[in-house]
């Protein structure tokens, strides 16, 4: 069955467009917002325990940056043109910003490799007649690294990013249908020099063997200035798409002139690997919704838990329970008007997780019975142990 997460999107209220504001540009309403902010939490906390740093920088950049890039040699139809007197422009990538942020301080062999990331605002001028949904779009915020390491460390970081991103994928819910080693293809234009590139497909070839990851290859889907590996995933409808991807850059560093002090003392010249765990959250959660068709795991949810009094006289109790559940960092509300049979199958068609029911029974003794959105039911227990419960199975 074809599920389409623009449709999905719009009954569970995750998100919406409006001509107004543009095509390619939607809104995330409160509770896809707070499923985002559960993804984008748990993968900054994954990243800075594996040694990652996060930074902010701006969305702005003058056309001489992306000159100097090669962005605006190779990639100038899909940016925005530029604004103002000084030519600024909307940034397609987060990638000069980073090598900038390498360059503001000097750096020796022993501070590599330094892993720099940013769950950042980049923009592409995707033509309208391929937008829909948040599949493709213009605004886009980048789950995005960049590490810059000496070349002898680069092989054993491409390893540990595989590492990370099959993490990330089990802990999400997704399967990748593929993986693609991108490679140049003809009459399209590259920077860098003919060793680099040799270097840096040697380097994703072998991270992808050692590990015995099977991949296709694909001439002609390298990025202008390195080879990738693209994690493919399929939608519903068999379309694959780009979510994932590691890439290795030998081409910007040379642009931007970026060096450390080798352990001789001589200056030298750092690799500089692009990689994106999880893609951009729009197209991510295009997929989600499809893989899932909305019901999420309980860890992002944009609910976790509706309480549901059986009656008026459980309401305090219901509100109470919804009070320690928010206070112990459940996302819990409480759900008062309508029948308790129609409350319990709206809550189960909004894909919320779990219904705690107070009735007459539970609530003297504080307890709750859950519901899980299946149907299961778990007995009436104390509150506390509910919570507790919860809490432990709400970990990605």
């Amino acid at each position: 069955m074809h599920v389409d997460h623009r449709k999905l999107g719009r009954e569970l209220d995750l998100f919406d467009s409006n001509p107004l504001i543009g095509a390619g540009l939607p809104f995330w309403l409160p509770a896809g917002a707070a499923a985002r902010h559960a993804v984008e939490s748990y993968l900054h906390e994954l990243e800075r325990r594996n040694g990652y740093q996060h930074v902010y920088s701006p969305a702005l950049g003058k056309r001489e940056l992306f000159e100097k890039s090669g962005h605006w040699r190779n990639f100038a139809e899909d940016m925005f043109a530029p604004m103002g007197e000084e030519e600024l422009m909307l940034r397609p990538s987060q990638c000069p910003h980073h090598a900038l942020i390498y360059k503001s301080r000097g750096r020796s062999y022993r501070d590599l490799p330094l892993r720099i990331a940013e769950l950042g605002p980049m923009y592409r001028a995707e033509r309208s007649g391929v937008l829909g949904g948040l599949a493709r779009v213009r605004a886009i915020q980048l789950n995005d690294a960049h590490i810059f390491c000496a070349p002898e460390q680069a092989a054993d970081e491409v390893a540990e990013v595989l590492r990370l991103m099959r993490q990330v994928h089990a802990a999400l819910g997704i399967e990748p249908s593929s993986y693609q080693l991108s490679l140049r293809g003809e009459g399209k234009k590259y920077g860098g020099n003919e060793a680099g590139w040799a270097s840096a497909e040697a380097l994703l070839r072998e991270a992808l063997q050692v590990q015995n990851v099977q991949f296709v290859e694909a001439r002609g889907e390298a990025a202008f200035y390195g080879p990738k590996i693209d994690v493919q995933v399929a939608d519903s409808a068999g379309r694959e798409w780009t979510l994932a991807t590691i890439q290795v850059d030998y081409h910007q560093p040379e642009a931007f002139d970026l060096k450390y002090a080798g352990s001789s003392g001589e200056q030298e010249r750092p690799v500089m690997i692009h990689r994106s765990l999880a893609g951009s959250m729009e197209r991510l959660f295009a997929h989600l919704i499809e893989v899932h068709e909305g019901a999420f795991p309980l860890w992002y949810s944009p609910v976790q838990l509706a309480v549901l009094p059986v009656s008026e006289e459980q309401g305090d109790a219901a509100n109470a329970l919804v009070r320690a559940a928010v206070a112990a960092g459940l996302r819990a509300e409480a759900r008062h008007d309508g029948s308790i049979g129609g409350r319990i199958r709206a809550a189960a068609e909004q894909k919320i997780p779990y219904a705690g029911i107070i009735g007459r029974r539970e609530a003297p003794d504080g307890l709750v019975a859950l519901r899980h959105r299946d149907g299961r039911q778990v007995p009436a227990m104390p509150v506390a142990a509910a919570i507790r419960r919860l809490s432990e199975e709400a970990r990605p």
